[in-house]
């Protein structure tokens, strides 16, 4: 083997991850041993994580290198991360809860690339703190994507037995097999909770017992939208429940700002069809509104102004770490944002065709990442701003083929975000 093997890191019921080196170019590596039956032979999970990773090529998505297939181990080499979230949290929180300036940054870098997972048509199904690895620049990397799957049109009937209990949405709890991307925002929004407050916001002990948890916080939701629930996912059952009343958000993340609130609001809504696609998540004010984490000062710079989308730059952390933030004025380095309102709703695709649509979709170069071997769709729309949704009925709609010609725009060298020439 091409590698070295340096030190044990973790072991699960399928892999054992050791730290590596490049016997050519002694960079540090993950090695991934998969556990081989003789008789089962290679894992499913083996072979969808190394069939979708091989496709997926982004700054925020956990880059694979390398596959070594033997008679008796399979391999796989990753880029080498530090620690994962959940490890992050424990070593640079303060009792697990992490400053908003990091938040923001880690949120921003998960939404991306989830983002770009769902724009390729891949559902991650499992996005929970300890598969964020974060390396020493503070970048964040999605990884493990052992259930991940393809999904798109016709619909398909996928498993609920997906997700980590305390990341799992409600539609999945209930039974839903006919679920979309917006399982995975569920996710990103106890992500988001969790780094927050430093502990997990849902903590149930089976399915029945995490629904409870959830509808103690959120509520439980009005029969109107059971019963939609129930019409658009006849697998759905929805056992009767005491009628719990929402709890304000400030209440459960104190100290937390007006904007990570609202967001974390509108991610964890307890219809599917109600939480914004994370393309949609990264244009909320929480990433665009310089204030959003600052929640008790009042000397606090201007918002950016509108159709403006602040540039990255470097905001170096309390441990010296730096991390990817948007530049909070409308200063030279600054970048215009996607058009707004946006004129696009993707086709045939049953996730993104409510959700307002980035015009860029195609070649994915909006969120740093590179093309796929698939021709996307567009259709004409109404423009629409911020939260609101396209007809349900565009992606039935016919592309014209100059709708489908999007422009390609240079891209920063070493954060991979586009850079949009000045107004």
């Amino acid at each position: 083997m091409n590698y070295i093997q340096l030190e044990k890191l973790g072991e699960g019921t399928y892999a054992t991850v050791y730290k590596g080196r490049s016997r050519a170019t002694n960079e540090i590596v993950a090695l991934k041993e998969i556990h081989l039956d003789p008789e089962e032979g290679t894992p499913s999970t083996a072979i969808r994580e190394i069939s979708l990773m091989k496709e997926l090529n982004h700054p925020n998505i956990l880059h694979l290198y390398d596959v070594i297939h033997t008679e008796n181990k399979l391999v796989l080499v990753f880029e080498y991360c530090d620690q994962d979230l959940k490890r992050y949290m424990d070593t640079h929180g303060v009792r697990g809860a992490l400053d908003p300036a990091t938040v923001r940054s880690f949120m921003y870098q998960l939404l991306r690339g989830t983002a770009y997972c769902h724009d390729n048509r891949v559902l991650h199904r499992d996005l929970k703190p300890q598969n964020l690895l974060i390396n020493r620049k503070g970048e964040l990397k999605i990884g493990d994507f052992g259930l991940a799957r393809a999904y798109g049109v016709p619909v398909n009937t996928y498993s609920n037995e997906v997700v980590t209990l305390w990341y799992r949405a409600p539609d999945v709890l209930m039974g839903s097999r006919n679920y979309d991307a917006a399982i995975d925002i569920w996710s990103c929004g106890c992500i988001m909770a969790e780094m927050i407050t430093g502990m997990p916001l849902f903590r149930g002990r089976d399915n029945p017992d995490q629904l409870l948890a959830i509808m103690k916080i959120i509520g439980t939701p009005e029969d109107r939208v059971i019963k939609k629930m129930a019409q658009e996912t006849p697998d759905i059952q929805f056992k009767s429940y005491p009628r719990f009343p929402k709890v304000p958000w400030p209440n459960i993340l104190p100290g937390a700002s007006a904007q990570a609130c609202d967001l974390i609001d509108r991610l964890l809504q307890f219809d599917p069809t109600s939480r914004p696609h994370a393309l949609d998540a990264l244009f909320h004010p929480y990433f665009t509104d310089p204030t959003a984490h600052h929640p008790n000062s009042s000397s606090v710079p201007q918002p950016v102004p509108v159709g403006v989308m602040p540039a990255p730059v470097f905001h170096v952390l309390p441990n010296g770490q730096s991390v990817y933030m948007p530049q909070p004025s409308n200063a030279p380095g600054t970048r215009a944002a996607a058009p707004q309102p946006y004129q696009y709703a993707a086709m045939n695709d049953p996730s993104m065709a409510r959700h307002p649509a980035y015009p860029e979709q195609g070649h994915h170069a909006a969120f740093g990442g590179q093309p796929m071997h698939h021709a996307p769709q567009y259709a004409q729309v109404p423009t629409y701003g911020y939260g609101q949704h396209v007809h349900p009925q565009s992606h039935l709609q016919q592309a014209q083929p100059q709708q489908q010609q999007q422009p390609q725009h240079p891209v920063y060298p070493v954060a991979g975000y586009p850079q949009y020439p000045g107004r």
